[in-house]
């Protein structure tokens, strides 16, 4: 049998939240291993809104969330979906979501969340520098759009929490939101600005210059799936298909598929999956500045380079699962909702979300080891949080104190 691979760090993962880590890693001089699961160089964390969404502290749990859960899982249009066959092995997760969208909880998990967002975009900032990927960033804001007034005075719970975390949100009128974007000129509702957001014009390409900056700087990315877990008195041992690895430390950032992992190192952590969509519409011209939510629909438009993207709702239902092609619609219909005149879409793409109850990612050593860190979970968060998650977890493996308090996420907090 051939003898383990070794590293001063093994990190688990290729998604975005794994990249970052080993970037960080790798460029504080660290012998980085990092093992990708992913069959396509790009994998899941190319699929997203390409959002660095400084703003959203909002949790996916809160109160009128909760008091709307019934018409909106029952409702074939509603952002949030569930595959019904999966209610059994979902029920568990459920339960703690309700008690986590009750108005004590929701509150507390939107003011760790925000936070946490402070930092996130100089977080960025420094990653993208690193990566030699700044011009790969808008820094130009974002926009939620509602069909009417009423729609806006809905989400009052929603801006108090912003607003107590510090966030920088400001209500816009129709002409102003055409100011902003001339093709919404014909929008008729008001819409929320966030001044403070930044998105990537293609999300492939940031995934592409991180994995160059990672080797340039001697770290190894490998593929492989790793499927076992040990902590040893002077490392961790990990092993998979033909795949044996000892490293001083181990970062788990395996995204939705992290729960096996983090049992193996001492933690039952709820993990559950988001199943994502996004359709993607074809311009020369971008027809927006910025992403774009017409809340309604809980979709993204996205401006990406040569196509415009129409990213997002919360489909809980597991990974094993085809694609529901009904998303495709509700996608297709937000989008026209803003501009009807737009070409046929492309293939319908899934990607899957790792998902917690109380939409707060797990950061943190495990039960069992300082050696083992834990770094997933970040639900729709992962693109914004992956820079400040990489500088919080390589404080941790250097054994001093992170940047950012870390309790409300860490995986002890599920017992």
């Amino acid at each position: 049998m051939a003898e383990p691979l070794q590293a001063e760090v093994a990190v688990i993962g290729g998604g975005i939240v794994g990249l970052a880590c080993g970037l960080h890693l790798a460029a504080e001089g660290k012998d980085v291993l990092l093992v990708d699961a992913e069959t396509r160089p790009v994998g899941t964390s190319a699929g997203n809104a390409a959002t660095i969404a400084a703003y959203n502290c909002v949790p996916v749990g809160t109160p009128g969330v909760l008091r709307t859960l019934p018409n909106l899982l029952l409702d074939r249009d509603s952002p949030l979906a569930l595959r019904w066959a999966a209610l059994p092995s979902l029920a568990p997760w459920l339960i703690r979501f309700i008690r986590q969208s009750l108005p004590g909880p929701a509150a507390a998990n939107a003011a760790a969340l925000a936070a946490l967002l402070h930092r996130s975009l100089a977080a960025w900032n420094d990653l993208a520098a690193e990566a030699e990927a700044t011009e790969l960033m808008r820094p130009t804001g974002a926009m939620y759009l509602f069909p009417d007034a009423a729609a806006l005075a809905g989400t009052e719970w929603n801006r108090a929490r912003r607003d107590a975390g510090g966030i920088r949100q400001f209500v816009v009128e129709p002409a102003e939101i055409a100011k902003l974007e001339p093709a919404l000129a014909d929008w008729r509702g008001p819409g929320i600005h966030f001044p403070d957001a930044t998105h990537l014009v293609d999300p492939a390409l940031m995934l592409q210059r991180l994995r160059a900056a990672i080797a340039a700087r001697g770290g190894r990315i490998i593929r492989g799936e790793i499927m076992s877990l040990a902590v040893e008195e002077n490392g961790v041992r990990l092993g998979g298909p033909s795949l044996s690895i000892r490293a001083g430390a181990a970062v788990i950032a395996a995204g939705a598929w992290s729960r096996g992992l983090a049992r193996q190192g001492g933690d039952a952590v709820p993990l559950e999956t988001e199943r994502g969509y996004h359709l993607e519409y074809a311009m020369d011209t971008p027809l927006l500045s910025r992403p774009v939510c017409p809340i309604r629909f809980g979709v993204y438009l996205t401006p990406l380079a040569g196509r415009l993207r129409a990213a997002g709702t919360v489909e809980l239902g597991g990974l094993n699962r085809g694609p529901t092609l009904r998303r495709a619609e509700l996608l297709d219909r937000a989008a026209r909702t803003v501009f009807p005149d737009l070409p046929p879409p492309g293939p319908l793409w899934l990607g899957f979300r790792p998902s917690l109850p109380d939409s707060l990612p797990v950061i943190g050593p495990s039960r069992r080891s300082t050696r083992v860190i834990h770094a997933y979970g970040h639900g729709h968060l992962g693109l914004t949080l992956a820079a400040v998650t990489a500088r919080n977890v390589a404080a941790l493996l250097r054994g001093g104190t992170a940047p950012d308090r870390l309790t409300a996420f860490s995986p002890q907090r599920f017992g």
